[in-house]
Parts: C-alpha cells; sequence; structure tokens
C-alpha cells in the first residue's frame, strides 16, 4: 500500500512540474517527503541501493504524472482554469503545517525575515512576467543540444526548489512548448509503434533529460548543504517560496471567463486538493531517509 502512495504522490510531482506556475518541490514539502527526496538524491552514490529503493516509485509516478496526463491537465487549464487551480493551491496549503513545524521559532530573526520577504517576493515577480514567443519545434543542431542541456538543467534545479515552477521558468526561456510537444509527439509516436517518428521527439528529449538529472543532483546537494549551516534560513526562504505560491498561481490563472459555477466548483476542488495533501502526506513520517 506505501508503494501505491508513493508512486501517487510521485503523479502530483510530475503533474506540478508541467504546469507553468506550479512547483514540483512545493508539491514535495507539502507532501513531507522534501528531506526524504533530498537525502536519497545527494547520497545516490554512498547509500544506492537503499536511494534507488526510495526513489523508484516517486520516478514511477513522475513519468506517468507527465506522460499520461499532460494532454488531461491542458484541456483542463483550456476550459476551467480556475477550479484547475484551486485544487493545486489547496494541495499546496494542506500540507502546509509540516514546513511550518520545522522553522525554529526561537532562531528567528531580521536575516530570516528578510530572506522569507526576499524569496516571497521573488516568486510573485516570476508570476508578473509576462511570457515570451515559444516556438512549437526545435531544429537541431551541435549548439542547440547544448542549450537543451542546460535548460535541462535549469528546470531541473527550479523543478526541486520550492516554490519556484521549472515549466514556468522554460516558458520565459522559450523552451516549454517545444519540449511539452516533444513529450506528446513521443508518447504518440510509441503508442502508435511508427518509430521513424520516435527520432526527432527522442533526440530532443535526451539532452534534455541529460540535463535534468545533473541538475536535480547538483542543486539538490546546494540544499542539502544549506539545511544542515542555515536550516532556520533555509525554511525560511522556503516557506517565503511556498506561502507566495498560491497567489503566483491566480496571478497566471485566465479569469477571463470565470463565471459563478467556475468559482463554486473551485471552492470544492480547492477542498478536495486540501484534503488529498493531508492523505497524500499521512505515512509519510513512515519513510525515512536510508541511513548508511
Amino acid at each position: 500500500m506505501q508503494f501505491i502512495n508513493q508512486i501517487l504522490r510521485g503523479v502530483v510531482i510530475g503533474v506540478a512540474n508541467i504546469i507553468p506556475g506550479v512547483s514540483g518541490g512545493t508539491m514535495m514539502v507539502s507532501m513531507g517527503i522534501y528531506d526524504i527526496l533530498i537525502h536519497c538524491i545527494t547520497h545516490l552514490f554512498s547509500e544506492f541501493k537503499k536511494s534507488i529503493l526510495t526513489l523508484l516509485p516517486y520516478a514511477i509516478g513522475m513519468v506517468v504524472g507527465i506522460v499520461a496526463l499532460a494532454s488531461l491537465l491542458k484541456f483542463l487549464f483550456a476550459n476551467y482554469p480556475l477550479p484547475t487551480s484551486t485544487a493545486f493551491i489547496g494541495l499546496i496549503l494542506g500540507g502546509l503545517s509540516p514546513l511550518l513545524h520545522k522553522v525554529n521559532r526561537k532562531k528567528l530573526g531580521v536575516v530570516s525575515i528578510i530572506i522569507f520577504a526576499v524569496f516571497f517576493a521573488g516568486v510573485i515577480w516570476m508570476a508578473l512576467t509576462g511570457d515570451v514567443s515559444n516556438p512549437e519545434s526545435l531544429t537541431l543542431d551541435v549548439g542547440q543540444i547544448i542549450i537543451l542541456v542546460v535548460m535541462g538543467a535549469i528546470a531541473a534545479a527550479t523543478m526541486i526548489i520550492p516554490g519556484v515552477s521549472g515549466s514556468m521558468m522554460l516558458m520565459l526561456l522559450g523552451y516549454y512548448t517545444p519540449v511539452l510537444n516533444a513529450v506528446d509527439a513521443l508518447k504518440t509516436a510509441l503508442l502508435a509503434g511508427d518509430f521513424a517518428a520516435m527520432a526527432n521527439p527522442f533526440f530532443t528529449l535526451l539532452p534534455f533529460g541529460i540535463g535534468v538529472l545533473l541538475g536535480i543532483f547538483w542543486v539538490a546537494k546546494l540544499i542539502e548543504w544549506l539545511l544542515k549551516r542555515f536550516p532556520t534560513q533555509t525554511y525560511c526562504g522556503v516557506l517565503g517560496l511556498v506561502i507566495a505560491s498560491p497567489i503566483a498561481i491566480l496571478l497566471r490563472t485566465n479569469m477571463a471567463n470565470v463565471d459563478w459555477t467556475q468559482i463554486l466548483i473551485g471552492l470544492v476542488t480547492f477542498a478536495a486538493g486540501f484534503a488529498a495533501a493531508m492523505m497524500l502526506a499521512k505515512g509519510s513520517k513512515e519513510t525515512i531517509a536510508p541511513k548508511a
């Protein structure tokens, strides 16, 4: 049962990572698994077997979430933007309590408050930044492959930082649409058994995937170091990112055709997301970081 629960949490993280404005890292914090996953990533080689066994169900869930639900999420945001957004806001706020308990109030000072404010403002600024043009596809050459590796590293870094949306960063850098389209194209080609059609999306996603792996590992190392050296200040920064996320999501939500029906449905989806976060967080204390 725990394995299934971990896969479901992975699905939530994967889905969050493909939605501009929503942070996979925030979902990890909300479900009480952030510290565990960071530990497993940074100790992947020194505690290989235990780390792999811990990360595997989350990785499976993330792949399922990204590949299987990408089209559905695009449909929901296009047709029901507010209820879809409030569901994710509920997921974020439903898991906020564990993070609040990690902030040592006795050690709070001016520096911690400034860090909270800076990170809070940073997320709001990103949400207010206008989109740039994203091409439908890319023409692959050596230069573009190198750029894709860099884009993957940037996306991965922001994916695991709570409150910072990796997909939003890709959108601002002009690589969100071609990467998402490559995922859709690869999925369609695989289902159709069209190996010729797999080539272009595969070679688009391969360097991007290499960059993702590099980015996740090195940023996780940095976060672990910060949590050991400056725990209160680091958690204040994370708290600023997470609390700003619901505001950022609403700022990015298309409100053009929102009516009272959508608002009422939005309240229901918020409550469902809030309850789901609490349920998904249950049992997270039973999953301990692997020890040497």
